[in-house]
This record gives C-alpha cells, structure tokens and sequence, in this order.
C-alpha cells in the first residue's frame, strides 16, 4: 500500500518547518537554543518510542512527560511567548500588508508624524554628541513599555529638542536613567532599563549601552545611545548594535524603523 502524498500534506510540512523556524528564533534570541535543541531531541525520542517502535510502557510515561512539560514550557518561557507573538504582530511584512491597505493621504500622513518623533531625537542627540553628554531615549514601539515607564518620573509632554537636552542635562536629576518615548509623547524621564549580560557586548561600551541593549533585546524598541566618554552616537534594536553613527545615518535608521 503506498502512501498518498498530496498538496495538504505539502502545506503541512511547510506549517510545520515554518512554525519549527519560528521557535527556533524565538530561542536564539532569548539566548535559549540549547533549550529548544533538547527539546526537538525529546520530541524525537518520543515519537519513535510511541509511534515506531510501540513500547506501552515506556510511551505512556513519555505521553504523561509531554502533556506536563507543555504547561511547565509555558510557565518557564511565559515572557518569551508574549514576546514572540508580539513580534509576530509587528514583522515588518506585517505592517507593509497593513500599509498597502491604507490610503495614500493616510500614508503620507503617517510619514509626516515619524518626521516629527525623529527631527529633535536627532537634533537632541547631535547637540549632545558634541557636547559629550550622555542619553539614552527608547522609543517605544508595538510592545508597551509601561512596567519600564513606572520605574521613573512621568512626563507625558510632546517631543521637543530642549527638552530631552535638560533632561540629559549633566546637573539634572534625571540624567541617569532612560527616557521614553510613546505614541509621539515624551512618556517618562529617569527609567531603569533591564540590562544586558550579553558577553558579545564590547567591553569598551558602557552601562547605557547595556540597558540599551537589554530593552532591544526584551521589546521591539529603539534606543539611541549618546556615548558620555566619546560622544558618539549608536542605535540598540533587536539585539543588535550599530555603533558611531553620524546624525544623517541615525536619521535615516530611525525612518526606516518606525515607519
């Protein structure tokens, strides 16, 4: 009796191989791979014994393992999942679908708000670039930042130049933290960040560039870093780092990002 192999069962596979590429970024980036291989090690292991090889006992045991280690996976990586799916919500072909649906006056609307959130981010950032003040701003994106916003003092002011440059400023009492920026709102001042342990940081970089690092790694945010020791200017997003950049070459990152 041969086996029918037909276009469902083509779709399946693809399901399968895309939601198993899914979860394995979704470890990789939760620095959990080792995890997610034993796992699929697991996995294996028990549909030969159940399935091919039939053993009752040893697969009823491994039955009761599985059903128990889903909920215990779903406690242990419970801020991974949410991650993962918020993620999933805001990919970028996601959100070129989105934009494809809408109206050109609504798009050349939503171009003209990004430019009025990045103009005096990137202005603020230059003058402190000079000036070798140190900044770190987050700019919020589809995963709230709330629980980060309640670490400092609330502001809920529109986005201006001069102030995020007082904020940063040596003297001021909000200097040290983070501040965030939500739905084109300067949100909050003085923020504690979630830092990063990542041993790939270069040791050169200091703690704003580990918090920064630590949020893009926890969200989908954006966040400049002003460097205090050398005035240079990097972008932490999704795990990675793109370091001594020039205010056009910020300007132009930070379009694209949040557009």
């Amino acid at each position: 009796m041969f086996f029918e192999f037909g276009l469902k069962d083509i779709i399946d596979i693809l399901l399968v191989a895309l939601m198993l590429y899914y979860i394995y970024r979704l470890m990789r980036d939760s620095r959990s791979l080792n995890v997610f291989s034993g796992i699929l090690i697991f996995v294996v292991i028990w549909l030969f014994v159940s399935h091919v090889l039939q053993m009752r006992l040893l697969g009823s045991i491994l039955d009761k393992l599985v059903s128990v280690g889903v909920i215990a996976l779903i406690v242990l990586f419970q801020d991974d999942i949410r991650k993962f799916l918020y993620n999933l919500g805001a990919h970028q072909k996601m959100r070129t679908i989105i934009r494809l649906l809408t109206f050109s006056k609504e798009k050349g609307k939503e171009q003209k708000d990004v430019k009025e959130t990045i103009m005096p981010i990137v202005m603020s950032a230059m003058n402190m670039s000079r000036g070798k003040v140190g900044a770190l701003i987050v700019i919020e994106r589809s995963v709230p930042l709330d629980d980060i916003a309640a670490t400092g003092d609330a502001i809920d002011a529109n986005i201006n130049q001069r102030l995020l440059e007082n904020i940063f400023f040596k003297n001021s009492p909000l200097h040290d933290g983070a501040v965030i920026i939500s739905r084109k709102r300067v949100k909050a001042a003085g923020c504690i960040l979630p830092v990063s342990h990542d041993l790939d940081i270069p040791k050169e970089l200091g703690l704003r560039h580990r918090a920064a690092m630590g949020i893009s790694q926890e969200s989908d945010a954006v966040a400049v870093v002003v460097s205090e020791e050398t005035g240079s200017i990097s972008i932490a997003h999704r795990g990675e780092f793109r370091l001594r950049l020039s205010p056009e070459e910020l300007e132009s990152i930070l379009t694209k990002e949040l557009q």
